[in-house]
């Protein structure tokens, strides 16, 4: 739809017609400044070769020129149709570990095996794209934790920058505590009921300067509800050459620790030994209720100005130059 923000300036339009019909003729008399440009402007009226021509072209550009910067004067702009934000959601802030260990071989996917951080990032971009109403953010963690992903809508971006991450980047330890004290930073002025943590791990926190639980503690007093999952398998055949042996891969995982965490902030501890079992940890995650917000509408707009004012601009130029050249050429015609 195009509209018009001051369209009181359109009563300008017929101010060259009012001062052509209202003016005097100059004193000729009297001494005056002259351009070289208009001078010859005003010489070719008085040509008989061509002259009738040169004036009507001069005046239509003149006038169009004219009724173009009006028309740009009054600020036209293109409103598109109405956009609907999303109305509903929460703020989810995910943090996975990709500390050194991350990278233990104990996933089957599709009949192969990978690492645990391959597992979750299928599965993690899978929740991601069906979380169409949420804000998400993304906390890489490892011996420090820093934000890959600040809260937004934009899921292919979000699922990207998971892709991209690496076992390792963020230093071989686990730093659960920290990557929490930062959850807490970036959701602690969002909406209060609004608020939530899913911290996925393989370990037990091994560096940082804040302590899990005293991470824990600040969260719930902000409100911060915490969801915590630990990853990998229990069981996993270890070959060597004395023969085959069970070993548990999941040894250093610290379940008490990530179940108090989510007690104490009303969440809920998920434990996955597979793929699967991460799949239908975070279908239990999707149904997490939605709390209701303001219904918003974004009605985008494109400014039109740029195109009349372009359009003043060369006929302006056509004025100046193309009556001078022609006039040029045939200067010694009279």
């Amino acid at each position: 739809m195009l509209t018009i923000e001051w369209p009181w300036l359109l009563l300008l339009l017929p101010v060259p017609l009012f001062y052509r019909l209202w003016r005097r003729k100059a004193d000729v008399s009297l001494p005056a400044l002259k351009s070289p440009v208009y001078t010859r402007l005003a010489a070719q009226t008085t040509h008989s070769t061509g002259s009738n021509y040169w004036h009507w072209l001069t005046l239509g550009l003149l006038t169009i020129a004219w009724i173009a910067a009006v028309a740009a004067s009054t600020r036209p702009t293109w409103i598109g149709d109405p956009v609907a934000l999303p109305s509903s959601g929460r703020d989810i802030l995910l943090a996975v570990d990709i500390s050194g260990s991350m990278e233990q071989t104990d996933m089957s996917m599709s009949g192969q095996t990978v690492d645990r951080l391959t597992a979750v990032k299928h599965v993690v971009s899978e929740f991601v794209e069906r979380r169409q109403s949420d804000r998400l953010g993304l906390i890489l963690f490892g011996t420090r934790p820093y934000l890959q992903t600040p809260l937004t809508f934009d899921r292919r971006t979000m699922n990207t920058l998971l892709g991209e991450a690496q076992i390792g980047f963020a230093g071989d330890k686990t730093a659960i505590g920290d990557a929490i004290g930062l959850a807490v930073k970036r959701l602690k002025e969002r909406p209060e009921n609004h608020r939530v943590l899913i911290l996925l791990t393989d370990g037990a926190n091994s560096a940082g300067e804040v302590q899990p639980l005293e991470a824990t503690d600040i969260a719930a007093r902000e409100g911060i509800t915490i969801y915590t999952i630990g990853i990998g398998a229990d069981v996993m055949l270890q070959r060597s050459f004395f023969g085959t042996k069970r070993v548990n891969p999941s040894r250093d995982l610290d379940e008490a620790t990530l179940k108090t965490i989510a007690e104490k902030t009303s969440g809920q501890y998920f434990r996955a030994r597979n793929p699967q079992e991460l799949s239908a940890i975070y279908e239990q995650l999707d149904k997490l209720e939605p709390v209701e917000q303001e219904a918003e509408t974004l009605r985008p707009t494109k400014a039109l100005f740029y195109w009349p004012l372009g359009l003043t601009l060369i006929c302006s130029l056509l004025v100046v130059f193309v009556p001078q050249s022609s006039f040029s050429r045939g200067g010694g015609h009279h």
